[in-house]
C-alpha cells in the first residue's frame, strides 16, 4: 500500500467525519416542509455552521479523489469508512461521553475490519472491463436501488427512513468514488478534451448534488446516531462492488483470503453499528431543541 494513499485516505476522513456532524447539527433545525427537496440546500446556505461542514467535506472529496487517482477504490472505500472515527471523536467532544467498553470494541471492529479486508484481499489495479453491458449494470443495481430506498422512504416516511435515505446516499457515493476514478483516468489518457465528452464528470456531479441532499434530508428527520452509520457501511460496500464490477479491481480470491474479507467487512459494518448507536452520537439535534425556521449561526 502507498503510503501517500493511506495519508490521503485518511485525511480525507478525518474531514468527511468532522464535517458530517457540523451538517447535522445545522440540518437538524430545518423545517421538515424541506424534506428532500432541494429548498433545504438553499435554507441550510444560510447557517455558517453547515457551510462550515460542506466545506469540510468538499476538501474531504478532492482528498478522497486524489487518493483515489494514486490508489483502486477497493483499497481507498474501506479507508473512507474510518470517517466514523472522527465522527466520534468530535461528538465526544461536544457530549463529553467516554469511549466505555462499546466504543473501544466499535472502535478496534472496524480499524481491524479495514486491516483485515486490506490484508487478506490485498486490492490490485486491473483492465477495466470492456463490456458495456456489465459496466451498465453494475451502475443501473446501484442507481437503482438507491432510488427504491429513496422512494420507499420518501412515501412511508417511517422511523426508518432516515436510515433508508443514508443509505441510498451511501450507495451514491460508493459509485460517485468509482466514476471519479475513471474520469481521473480519462483525464490522463485523453486529456481536457476527451473528458469534456464523456459523460463520467457529468454523472460524478449529478451524484454528488443528489447524495448531498438525501444526506440532509436524512439529517433533517433522524439523529446522527440513526443516519451516519448506515451512510458510512454503505459508501466502501458499494465502492467496492464498483471497483471489482468494472473498474478492474481484483482481490484474492482462494478460500482463506476470502473468508477473512468477508470478515472484514462484517466487522467494519459491526464497528460501525456500535459506534454509531454510541452515547457520544447523539440522539436529536446537538445543541438546543429543533426550531422550525433556519436563522444564522
Amino acid at each position: 500500500m502507498s503510503v501517500l494513499v493511506l495519508v490521503l485516505a485518511v485525511a480525507a476522513a478525518c474531514c468527511l467525519g468532522f464535517g458530517f456532524v457540523l451538517q447535522q447539527a445545522a440540518a437538524a433545525h430545518a423545517p421538515k416542509r424541506d424534506y428532500l427537496t432541494f429548498r433545504l440546500l438553499l435554507d441550510l446556505m444560510k447557517v455558517r455552521s453547515w457551510l462550515a461542514g460542506i466545506a469540510l467535506m468538499v476538501c474531504g472529496m478532492v482528498l478522497g479523489a486524489l487518493a483515489l487517482g494514486k490508489g483502486e477504490v477497493s483499497l481507498v472505500e474501506p479507508l473512507l469508512a474510518t470517517n466514523l472515527l472522527f465522527a466520534m471523536t468530535l461528538s465526544r467532544h461536544r457530549t463529553g461521553q467516554r469511549l466505555g467498553r462499546q466504543g473501544w470494541a466499535g472502535l478496534w471492529l472496524l480499524a481491524g475490519g479495514v486491516a483485515a479486508f486490506l490484508l487478506a484481499g490485498e486490492p490490485k489495479g486491473g483492465q477495466a472491463v470492456s463490456s458495456p453491458l456489465r459496466h451498465w449494470l453494475v451502475v443501473g443495481v446501484v442507481a437503482g436501488l438507491a432510488l427504491l430506498l429513496t422512494a420507499f422512504a420518501k412515501r412511508a416516511r417511517t422511523v426508518a427512513s432516515p436510515a433508508l435515505l443514508a443509505v441510498a446516499a451511501g450507495l451514491l457515493y460508493g459509485l460517485q468514488d468509482a466514476l471519479t476514478r475513471v474520469s481521473g483516468q480519462r483525464l490522463s489518457d485523453a486529456g481536457w478534451a476527451g473528458l469534456a465528452t464523456s459523460w463520467q464528470p457529468y454523472a460524478v456531479i449529478v451524484l454528488g448534488v443528489t447524495g448531498l441532499l438525501l444526506v440532509q434530508s436524512a439529517f433533517e428527520t433522524g439523529p446522527l446516531r440513526t443516519s451516519l452509520p448506515a451512510l458510512t457501511a454503505a459508501q466502501p460496500l458499494a465502492g467496492i462492488a464498483c471497483g471489482i464490477g468494472f473498474m478492474g479491481d481484483r482481490v484474492r480470491t482462494d478460500t482463506g483470503a476470502l473468508a477473512w474479507q468477508a470478515a472484514g467487512l462484517a466487522a467494519i459494518v459491526a464497528g460501525i453499528v456500535l459506534l454509531g448507536l454510541h452515547p457520544a452520537m447523539p440522539e436529536g439535534p446537538v445543541g438546543g431543541r429543533r426550531s422550525q425556521s433556519l436563522q444564522p449561526r
